[in-house]
């Protein structure tokens, strides 16, 4: 909102469209509330006519106005103040008092203090006329339904009398006085079937419908307020609900239906003042506006003191434009502004008028120099107030939500604006993250909004935001932004480079970059490692390799495989399998026919762990393609994991046993030399090893089990017959493979053997518990025995049943051939026969059988 403190010469010379208003709350309510309307001058053809003569009365349409004059003259004008052609009519001689025009914008209607009545088609004249009355007449109304054929053509005229004027047959004119002799009517307005008209006494309304005046408002303001200078308003809410403002009250009048007649001139309507309150101006103007009513508001030092240092102390106040929520008996303002109508200071209440476009909110403020239109503020001018108060946020949600109403423009503008103010406070951080929901995919904003932060040294704040799906920016900005991180932040730089898809900016340039400041920092982590991946994102992976491996950077095996850089490594295996043992381990395992063994094992011959490790994971893994290398593969096991040497030895099929048990004779290992020996068939010096150097019992007896051989049992009995400790363990556990009487003969008599009586007590509770198995499983087989011949004897009793297509297996005849059958042998190999064939062929069993040699049949049954 501006706020006008003008004279009236400066007034003239601003030429602005838009009249500035002057709120009438405090400062802190002209800060924080917004205003209801926006004002505009009417300016054009109207200025130039105002300039020369005085507006008097106006009436609106939604096609044109129509402003009537003090020199008698009526102007029919656009909305924006231009002249239409031909639309000028000099009726009178001298002031219009009222202009009147009927629904449809066909017809107007105007009076005079000359005492004539014109009305005039705009667009056609058949109807055109022009009546002259021998009084002033102050106010007409023209009948709202006045180009439809069936309205009757009427108008209603107000001078010392109220007449209602229409054509009835033959087209004849005819007059009905409604009302006299309560002096001047100096307004009318007419809505459907009533008619509202104003006097020095009161206000009344007439039922056209039922031909009756059907209510009368008294007057009841101060009597000395003249009603020429202080005028009733008039104004048609709805079709039912008139408002009336006078002097400093303010009525709302409701036509309602009566639930019963009282009596039988009671008209069938009745009106009723449901709001009633008296204010602090006087009123020049009213209309409503959804459920509330705007006011011309003229205020005097009467009213209101007034500060003697203002100008308005000398004359006038400035009008105020008022909305105001009306209640029973009294109102709430809403807004107030006052506005800067030229020539305010000498203008009195009857020099105003406030005419509105009906359900538009549209208002025009008339006095005789000026008329100002007051529009309700749209959402354009909500978001341009909230920017112009810096509540931009609150603009911003206002123009996402509105969109599909407000102008593209519009909406743009107000995020511009956003960013621009955000900026100028330093909230860049904001400023930045604010950018996508402003800027979308507009390219040249994008890149206008990255520029001023670069200029501001804030390219980091904004890098985060930057777009880089999409849409993209030229490759120019996002250089420009990794530019400035690698000179103020390696860290972020790298990260941008791992970020950003690689196709945002030039390779070579970005490279190229990296490489000089590298030259001047050539052991910088954080720039190699850039680099490397800026090489692999231009597929120059060698030179990544070899980066990534000399800052043992851990996706080195993850660059191999997704770009199968294995020729690469070829002379690198050492430095991989440093940097990470395992993982280079499984990497060359797993692709052994891209990196032959042959090649690794000569890169790790001089690095035998390493070596040791690549050999035991690929006799793992396969087993076959380490033939070659089992022998060397026996020293690293003994070298470096002698845990891992005797499974080896156990699972390998093709470790060469004499190199092994060189190997292990050398360092002595018994474990690993007894199993060779044993592998070798040199079992009794295996045997000696286990008892001379291992000295364990139960080794050599698992070692004599294992290869259950007579002449190796015996060795290990005599060897231990000096050793009683050897005898004890013997007599605990040979007993299920060597008798143990053979053992217990041989014991030197005398010799202190430890445990003795409890190893002859386990032998004999072991035999006895092999008598006890023996005697179960022969109770178990012999029960089984009677099971199964009692089986096969219930089977053997069993019928086998002999078709009619069966033939005997001698003779080839039928077996069954009627009443004389002959007797049949069926085998139980169900070979059939007929006995008399048998019997000469001299069979006692299945010859069939018996010449396959599948063992002799027996009979299973015969009949006769």
């Amino acid at each position: 909102m501006f706020l006008m403190k003008k004279t009236m010469k400066e007034e003239s010379e601003n030429d602005d469209d838009e009249i500035e208003s002057e709120s009438d709350d405090d400062e802190d309510s002209i800060e924080s509330e917004e205003p209801k309307l926006k004002y505009e001058r009417i300016r054009n053809t109207l200025e130039d006519i105002l300039s020369k003569d005085a507006a008097s009365c106006m009436a609106v349409h939604t096609k044109f106005m129509a402003v009537g004059t003090h020199w008698g003259m009526v102007h029919v004008l656009d909305l924006q103040g231009n002249n239409i052609e031909g639309k000028e009519f000099a009726k009178h001689s001298t002031t219009v008092n009222q202009i009147s025009l009927d629904s449809n914008g066909d017809y107007l209607s105007s009076c005079s203090d000359d005492g004539r009545v014109a009305i005039t088609g705009l667009y056609e004249d058949e109807f055109n006329q022009i009546q002259s009355f021998d009084c002033p007449v102050k106010s007409l109304a023209l009948d709202p339904r006045f180009s439809r054929q069936s309205s009757g053509r009427q108008f209603v005229t107000g001078s010392d009398k109220l007449t209602l004027h229409e054509r009835g047959f033959f087209n004849r004119s005819k007059s009905t006085i409604l009302h006299q002799g309560e002096g001047p009517i100096r307004t009318v307005k007419w809505k459907g079937c009533f008619v509202a008209w104003a006097n020095d006494l009161g206000v009344k309304v007439y039922d056209l419908s039922s031909k009756r005046r059907i209510t009368f408002i008294k007057r009841d303001h101060d009597e000395k307020l003249r009603p020429e200078i202080y005028p009733c308003q008039l104004c048609w809410k709805d079709n039912v609900t008139l408002l009336v403002g006078w002097a400093n009250t303010v009525k709302i009048c409701v036509v309602k239906e009566r639930r019963q007649l009282e009596g039988k001139d009671m008209p069938n309507r009745y009106v009723e003042i449901v709001s009633a309150f008296t204010t602090d101006f006087y009123v020049c103007g009213l209309a409503p506006m959804n459920s509330d009513i705007v006011v011309i508001a003229y205020i005097t030092a009467e009213i209101t003191e007034c500060d003697d240092d203002t100008e308005e102390s000398e004359g006038a106040w400035r009008p105020q434009l008022k909305i105001i929520t009306p209640l029973v008996d009294d109102y709430e303002l809403v807004s107030g502004e006052a506005l800067s109508i030229r020539g305010f200071q000498d203008y009195r209440p009857s020099d105003y008028h406030l005419a509105h476009l009906e359900g538009e909110g549209v208002f025009y403020i008339v006095s005789p120099k000026d008329i100002v239109l007051a529009r309700k503020r749209d959402m354009d001018d909500h978001v341009s107030w909230l920017m112009e108060n810096e509540k931009f946020e609150e603009a911003l949600a206002e123009t996402k939500a509105h969109a599909k109403v407000l102008q593209r423009h519009k909406v743009l503008d107000t995020g511009m604006a956003y960013l621009n103010y955000l900026i100028n406070e330093g909230e860049f951080e904001k400023a930045a993250s604010m950018c996508e929901p402003i800027l979308g995919k507009q390219k040249d904003l994008w890149e206008q909004e990255v520029y001023q932060f670069a200029k501001l040294h804030k390219l980091k704040t904004i890098s985060p935001y930057i777009p880089r799906g999409d849409l993209r920016l030229s490759k120019a900005i996002y250089e420009m932004i990794l530019n400035d991180f690698l000179k103020t932040d390696l860290e972020g730089f790298h990260q941008l480079i791992k970020e950003w898809p690689p196709d945002l900016y030039d390779l070579m340039t970005l490279v190229c970059a990296v490489q000089d400041r590298l030259l001047r920092d050539p052991n910088n982590r954080i720039l190699m490692q850039t680099l490397g991946e800026l090489y692999s994102y231009d597929q120059r992976y060698d030179k990544a390799l070899a980066i990534y491996l000399k800052l043992g950077h851990k996706d080195v095996f993850s660059l191999i495989h997704r770009h199968n850089l294995f020729d690469s490594i070829q002379y690198k295996i050492v430095t991989l399998m440093e940097f990470d043992t395992e993982r280079a381990v499984n990497l060359l395992i797993e692709n052994v026919t891209k990196v032959p063994v042959k090649k690794v094992v000569e890169q790790l011959e001089e690095h035998p762990e390493l070596l040791y490790h690549y050999l035991d994971a690929l006799f793992h893994k396969h087993p076959n393609l380490s033939q070659d290398f089992q022998a060397l593969q026996v020293k690293l096991y003994a070298e470096f994991n002698r845990d891992k040497l005797l499974p080896f030895l156990r699972n390998s099929q093709h470790c060469p046993m004499e190199v092994a048990l060189e190997v292990c004779e050398q360092r002595r290992f018994i474990p690993e030399m007894v199993f060779l020996l044993g592998r070798m068939g040199n079992t009794t010096q295996a045997l000696r090893l286990i008892i001379e150097e291992m000295g364990d019992v139960d080794r050599a007896i698992e070692f004599a089990k294992e290869h259950d051989d007579t002449a190796l049992w015996d060795e290990l009995i005599d060897a231990s017959m000096d050793k009683p400790s050897f005898i004890t363990g013997l007599l605990n556990n040979i007993g299920t493979h060597v008798d143990p009487i053979i053992l217990i003969n041989r014991i030197k008599e005398g010799m202190e053997i430890p445990g003795l009586r409890d190893s002859l007590v386990k032998i004999l509770q072991d035999y006895n518990l092999q008598i006890s198995l023996r005697e179960g499983c022969k109770k178990i087989l012999v029960s089984d025995c009677f099971a199964l011949l009692d089986r096969l004897n219930r089977s053997q009793k069993r019928g086998i049943k002999v078709e009619d297509d069966h033939h005997c297996d001698s003779c080839h005849d039928q077996i069954l051939v009627g009443e004389s059958q002959p007797s049949v042998v069926v085998f139980y190999c169900h070979h059939t026969f007929h006995e008399e064939c048998m019997i000469a062929q001299n069979m006692e069993n299945c010859m069939i059988c018996h010449s396959q040699r599948k063992g002799p049949g027996s009979i299973m049954a015969a009949f006769r």
